[in-house]
């Protein structure tokens, strides 16, 4: 597995992480073991959030009062918008992570790039908190491609996180070469489309072409991390055949499609739009037959109740018409259910 250097933080790791949103949707003990065999595998990057609500507090129980600490790297995010709840995010990190430093801390889902002297002072939390040693490196995520290409071409982050696999498009390519550019590094998000890819393999192929990006992958099982583990030794090359297979992936996910990201919601009609707006392909690229039972037929109904206010078209990162994608995916789901398409 190839090592890469996280731009101008000096951060060198494999080029396989652990992201550590989904740890929050299993047992403690069991997060315990997963991060614990992920380290002792050789992943020594975990990214995680005050906003995944107990996955800071794992990684804690996980590496916090047993030596591992130094031989790892951790990222956390804030959502925070004011100085005051900055500070309270960071300290809060810090206890529930039991250390003492943050090796990166990001401002989380930015939609703005914080600048010195911007009135907000959120920059200067981050420097504050630098100089007092509680982060080492600062950093920012973003969802929105024209805020990230803003992000980087300020200067002002070590590190820009943003949603990057196979399929990403012309200019979050050029996102990714600007960065390299800069001297920045890119942590990917969401290398996987949020469960649209299937083939780990294709995946980290795609993402080793690059020298200044670390994916990190979102892991909530055992059987999850031991395939990602296994890269380590043996490292996917982008062969003939995956680069066909992932043309044909492109080809089949070109134009709007939903990544499941979940920034739209609440939604007022009580619609579960982070997988109601992506169920054409779930029931199609992740097979099951739990996908057409009675629990989600009932939410997929619920499309029909659409209040069409488009507050999810407001807080969509990619600008999705999320109403028409909605009704198209309903009405596609419909006829799989009358047996007119078969999947």
């Amino acid at each position: 597995m190839k090592q890469i250097t996280l731009g101008t933080t000096g951060i060198t790791v494999p080029q396989n992480a652990f992201g550590a949103l989904p740890i929050q949707r299993v047992s403690k003990e069991e997060a315990v073991r997963i991060l614990r065999r992920a380290r002792e595998g050789g992943m020594t990057f975990f990214d995680t959030a005050r906003g995944y609500t107990d996955s800071e507090e794992k990684l804690g129980l996980a590496f916090g009062d047993n030596g591992m600490r130094d031989t790892l790297y951790i990222a956390t995010k804030t959502h925070s918008k004011t100085p005051e709840n900055f500070r309270k995010d960071l300290e809060t990190s810090l206890r529930l992570l039991k250390t003492d430093h943050v090796d990166i801390y990001q401002f989380h889902q930015a939609t703005q790039c914080y600048r010195p002297g911007d009135g907000t002072g959120m920059y200067e939390c981050m420097l504050e908190a630098k100089e007092q040693g509680k982060i080492r490196h600062i950093g920012i995520t973003a969802h929105r491609i024209a805020v990230a290409e803003e992000i980087v071409e300020s200067g002002l982050y070590e590190t820009l996180q943003f949603p990057f696999s196979y399929l990403a498009d012309e200019r979050e390519l050029k996102l990714a070469e600007n960065c390299k550019k800069q001297n920045m590094g890119l942590i990917a998000m969401k290398g996987l489309a949020g469960g649209l890819i299937n083939r780990a393999d294709a995946a980290m192929a795609f993402m080793i072409r690059f020298d200044n990006v670390l994916p990190i992958w979102g892991i909530q099982r055992m059987s999850e991390l031991e395939e990602w583990l296994t890269f380590m030794e043996k490292t996917p090359e982008m062969t003939e055949k995956i680069t066909a297979f992932i043309e044909k992936e492109r080809t089949e996910l070109s134009g709007e499609f939903c990544r499941g990201c979940g920034y739209c919601m609440p939604c007022p009609a009580g619609i579960q739009i982070n997988n109601c707006a992506r169920m054409s392909q779930m029931i199609r690229r992740a097979p099951s037959a739990s996908w057409l039972n009675e629990y989600w037929q009932g939410e997929m109904a619920r499309i029909d109740s659409c209040l069409n206010c488009r507050r999810c078209v407001s807080k969509c990162p990619y600008s999705l018409d999320t109403p028409n994608l909605l009704r198209k995916n309903l009405a596609d789901y419909r006829r799989v259910l009358a047996g007119e398409i078969t999947v």
